[in-house]
């Protein structure tokens, strides 16, 4: 009598026996070729494997010098260069070798065939006739690989073509020779271990055992008809039986042997791969940096540097790229001289130097350079030293210099100390609006009376100091934090033409060949991101200060408006006036910092606040003496696709 269970029960049962049934199918598979690449049933890795995978093969090489890390991996990378570099996978490499082997085979075959004619040894010619048979085939398949490599899908079915081409001929090649042929002087058995072993490594798990099993069945079935010629079945079966079982550990040495291999081609595939991204998200980001970096060895090469290096290395544009020697300028001798009394020093400032670059006379750069060391290595000693593999692992030294303009850091350290003031000032400007406004509206009141010239001079005073002063609130204001400002895309070709007009209009300046303003346009419409309000403010500061420092020659002022990248465009104003003194350049962007004495010093400091603002910068550069227009100030911003209408607006008559 059997007892129901509740319904509770009986659904825990089942649930328990379907966690079962999935649990059986989860077990890892055996382990072959098909089950390291991922093909078939059979072809899921361990999960050992699968952890080697998410592994990082990649290693710190930016250490400083005495830092602990991660141990060296050029090893592993070398590896995984030599078999990827090999052009053809592991599983095709050992495909050729194969056939190369049977092609072997078969030449041996025949050549024994002959020899036994010859001494008539083998008075039948069948032997002969399949062996040369199986020759030309061996020998024509060798050939094939070169122009038409396969996969391993190719050998996942018995009735693909290339299993039929290899394993088929062989089985029936060498069970015909050795049923044929059993009991004379030549023993085939031997020749059954070549299509077990491409079994093994070629074919997935199942099929390989099968293989084996086949070759197995068919020596037993020989040994029993042997045994019943010469009445004895005993001696042959138990040896045909031994040459199964033999058959049966190729068969699985082999698939060990291969799914190792598989696996170490995978992960050193996937470790190239990982280098490469790393490699490439590296050069992204040292690219993108503000700051200069350089790689430089002890002889003072240059090994690799970033735009930023190239354009503080240079007088006025980039420098060529790397590689190239720090003594090959003389304007970096002081740089090469630094960089190789460091490396025999081992030593360098936490803090950094402050080295100076003479280009030409009255152009100079100081540079802030900041040192560190590669992790050193020491020189391989007598018998060692050697990688594996028996490469010797040289001693070099390198270093990674860090680089920033003087002006840069003095300005990054005068903007941390100003942010604070600046919310200060916004403060103070606003509550500076309402007594501003009352003054100026008792002055105005004061005016309507009849005065005498004396208390009129004075009131036009009062009313002029207080105009500046507005206008000094209205600067303070202008860029005191507040809500972010709104981003749109705006025809830059088209804004800056109206404004560069309305400014020449304004300051009755003639257009033409002979005006002092050359404006320089694209021919299109060139979409950045900026307000026109802002523009305009940021484009009429720079003309205005253009304008008082030019001389009165046509062309003195020149605005370019051109493309730089797909992401940048550029706006340069340019002026022929006098070089900016260096000890003026260095606080052009500093607010309060004016050469007129009646100036506020706020008017470059609100064009960079501006342009940071949408993501634009703003700086300037002196040319060489041997340029027309040397002071140059620009302005690159960021572009952005344009809306434009499908169709222009029509007007009814």
């Amino acid at each position: 009598m059997t007892a129901e269970l509740p319904p509770v029960n009986r659904r825990q049962g089942d649930r328990r026996r379907g966690d079962r049934r999935r649990t059986d199918r989860a077990q890892p598979p055996d382990e072959s070729w098909f089950g390291a690449l991922g093909v078939g049933v059979d072809t899921e890795l361990r999960e050992e494997a699968a952890a080697d995978e998410t592994e990082s093969r990649l290693q710190g090489g930016w250490l400083p010098g005495g830092a602990e890390g991660p141990a060296d991996s050029r090893f592993l990378t070398r590896q995984a260069r030599r078999i990827v570099s090999a052009g053809t996978s592991a599983f095709q490499r050992i495909y050729r070798a194969f056939t190369a082997a049977r092609a072997a085979l078969g030449v041996a075959l025949v050549v024994a065939q002959l020899l036994g004619l010859i001494f008539g040894v083998r008075p039948s010619p069948w032997p002969l006739i399949i062996c040369s048979l199986y020759a030309v085939q061996s020998l024509g398949l060798w050939a094939l690989p070169r122009f038409r490599l396969p996969t391993p899908l190719s050998f996942a079915r018995l009735r693909s073509p290339q299993w039929l081409a290899t394993i088929g001929v062989d089985l029936l090649a060498f069970s015909t020779l050795h049923i044929f042929e059993h009991g004379t002087n030549f023993n085939f058995v031997a020749l059954l271990v070549l299509p077990v072993l491409m079994a093994g490594v070629l074919t997935p798990r199942l099929m390989a055992m099968g293989t084996a099993a086949a070759i197995s069945l068919m020596l037993l079935a020989s040994a029993w008809r042997a045994g019943l010629v010469v009445g004895d079945t005993a001696l042959p079966m138990t040896q045909a039986g031994l040459a199964g079982i033999g058959f049966f550990l190729i068969t699985v040495l082999a698939g060990e042997l291969s799914g190792r291999l598989a696996r170490e081609e995978l992960t050193a595939r996937g470790s190239l791969e990982l280098a490469r991204q790393q490699a490439r998200l590296n050069r992204l980001v040292i690219e993108q940096m503000q700051d200069g970096v350089m790689v430089v060895d002890r002889r003072g090469r240059v090994r690799t540097a970033n735009p930023a290096a190239r354009l503080l290395l240079g007088a006025t544009s980039m420098c060529r790229p790397a590689p190239f020697a720090l003594g090959e300028q003389p304007a970096w001798s002081a740089l090469a001289q630094a960089v190789q009394q460091a490396f025999d020093d081992g030593y360098w400032p936490e803090a950094g130097k402050e080295l100076q670059l003479n280009f030409e006379p009255g152009l100079s750069r100081t540079l802030v350079v900041r040192m560190r060391f590669t992790r050193r290595r020491p020189p391989p000693s007598t018998g060692q030293g050697a990688g594996q593999g028996g490469e010797a692992q040289p001693s070099e030294e390198l270093a990674v210099l860090f680089i920033e303009d003087l002006r840069a850091v003095q300005a990054r350290t005068r903007q941390e100390k100003l942010a604070a003031m600046g919310r200060v000032s916004a403060g103070i400007a606003h509550e500076i609006r309402n007594p501003l406004a009352a003054i100026a509206q008792a002055n105005a009141l004061l005016e309507e009376d009849s005065l005498t010239p004396q208390q009129q001079r004075l009131t036009r005073m009062v009313a002029e100091n207080a105009e500046r002063l507005k206008r000094i609130v209205d600067d303070v204001m202008e860029v005191a934090p507040g809500t972010p400002p709104s981003v749109r895309v705006i025809d830059a070709t088209a804004e800056v033409g109206a404004i560069c007009s309305e400014w020449a209009r304004t300051v009755q300046l003639p257009l033409g060949e002979a005006s002092r303003l050359r404006v320089r346009l694209p021919g299109e419409p060139l979409g950045v991101l900026f307000d026109p309000d802002h523009l305009r403010r940021v484009l009429i500061n720079l003309l205005d200060n253009a304008r008082r420092h030019a001389s009165e020659s046509p062309g003195a002022v020149v605005l370019r408006l051109v493309v730089e990248s797909d992401q940048r465009a550029l706006l340069s104003v340019e002026s022929d006036g006098a070089p900016i003194p260096p000890e003026v350049e260095r606080h052009l962007f500093e607010p309060f910092f004016s050469t007129r004495s009646r100036g506020t010093g706020l008017g470059l400091y609100i064009c960079k606040e501006l342009c940071e603002r949408y993501g634009a910068t703003i700086d300037y550069r002196l040319r060489s003496p041997g340029e027309s227009h040397r002071n140059v100030f620009f302005v690159s911003m960021r572009r952005g696709a344009l809306t434009l209408p499908d169709s222009p607006l029509r007007f009814s008559p």
